[in-house]
């Protein structure tokens, strides 16, 4: 397996359509949908390859802190972790925290913390990937229901 950084073009922006295609027929995040370039444009890009096969990515950006400063002060850079995806049938094997972990390396110069959100169904699977084996730190939470008419 190999794991790089990688600019956009048109190669690159076709497999990460396709995977985020892919993803959004699992229909394992809410609200999740395929990407389109605008989705993509300006993210760094960090992907896992196996035998020319892309088996996940991770997207994400340098930004800014603003309004969270229970957690770190006004204008702390942090890195943004838009989408980190493997392929389903490559779960399980410790590529996404590799991802995450290569990105991460990778973005030190730049930024302070890791920061993410995440929509997903399976919230005890997420939350034992981020809290247990990446050693995250949980700051909030955002739930809902649908009122019944």
């Amino acid at each position: 397996m190999t794991i790089r950084e990688v600019n956009l073009d048109d190669k690159v922006l076709e497999r990460l359509i396709r995977l985020s295609e892919d993803w959004a027929a699992e229909n394992s995040c809410y609200g999740y949908r395929p990407n389109d370039r605008t989705d993509i444009e300006g993210n760094r890009i960090f992907l896992a390859e196996e035998d020319g096969a892309v088996t996940g990515y991770l997207l994400g950006k340098v930004c800014q802190s603003e309004q969270m400063k229970s957690i770190m002060p006004e204008g702390t850079p942090y890195f943004e972790v838009e989408e980190l995806y493997v392929v389903p049938e490559k779960r399980s094997r410790g590529i996404g925290a590799i991802l995450f972990r290569y990105a991460e390396e990778a973005v030190k110069p730049d930024a302070e913390y890791m920061v993410l959100s995440t929509a997903t169904k399976n919230w005890k699977a997420i939350f034992h990937f981020y809290l247990d084996e990446l050693d995250m730190t949980f700051w909030s939470a955002r739930l809902f229901r649908k009122i019944e008419k």
